[in-house]
């Protein structure tokens, strides 16, 4: 199997995962949250291994922020069950739409001395495929209109949260964060824009802006 038919099929296991235990949240969903949050710490130690006792404490709230802004979501925010869907959508969105537009349109590089691959035109696609998608599920689900606009300028922190983590990844001489995700790598490789996303969204919702 080819390395990009790999990454499609794990990628729609990890989907199928995340909406169902969503979907019954709960239990299932705490668990799940809590299990991904431990992986994506035990990954970042391995890296910062050496660094010092602030690069370990950064790991703990880098972990522990957005499983908790996650579970309130799911649990405590307006709409609870869409707005957690939302904000998948963003996050997946995102990275497809960078991943698809950077191989087809190429172009300048984003940060060619943080992560080679990345380019201006994946950026700008990413923010696109998540204002279009994030917005039609905004509007379908009669979630905020300011979802509608926040959607691109998440993707643009979901990228940061990309960047963020190939910049560790550089600095510790490793290519993947973990290899427990065929094709993918580690749990941080494929949750680093969901990390932002998913903070930046509670944070928004704890303001009252939503």
């Amino acid at each position: 199997m080819s390395n990009l038919a790999t990454r499609i099929v794990s990628g729609l296991v990890m989907i199928a995962v995340a909406l169902g235990a969503a979907v019954l949240g709960g239990y299932f969903f705490a668990v799940l949250v809590a299990a991904a949050a431990a992986m994506i710490f035990v990954e970042w130690t391995r890296m910062v291994r050496g660094w010092g006792l602030g690069w370990q404490l950064s790991g703990f709230a880098y972990a522990l922020v957005p499983a908790l802004a996650l579970l309130w979501i799911r649990e405590r925010a307006p709409h609870d069950l869409m707005l957690l869907l939302w904000v998948f959508i963003v996050t997946w969105s995102t990275d497809i739409g960078a991943y698809f537009a950077g191989r087809a349109i190429g172009g300048p590089k984003l940060a060619p001395v943080i992560s080679p691959n990345k380019t201006w035109a994946g950026l700008i696609g990413g923010m696109i495929a998540a204002g279009v998608l994030g917005g039609l599920w905004a509007n379908f689900t009669g979630l905020s209109p300011a979802l509608l606009w926040l959607a691109p300028l998440f993707a643009v922190g979901a990228q940061g949260g990309d960047l963020l983590e190939s910049g560790l990844k550089r600095r510790a001489g490793v290519k993947d964060s973990g290899t427990i995700l065929p094709g993918h790598g580690g749990i941080m490789d494929r949750l680093d824009g969901l990390v932002v996303v998913a903070s930046l969204t509670a944070l928004v919702v704890a303001a009252g802006w939503l």
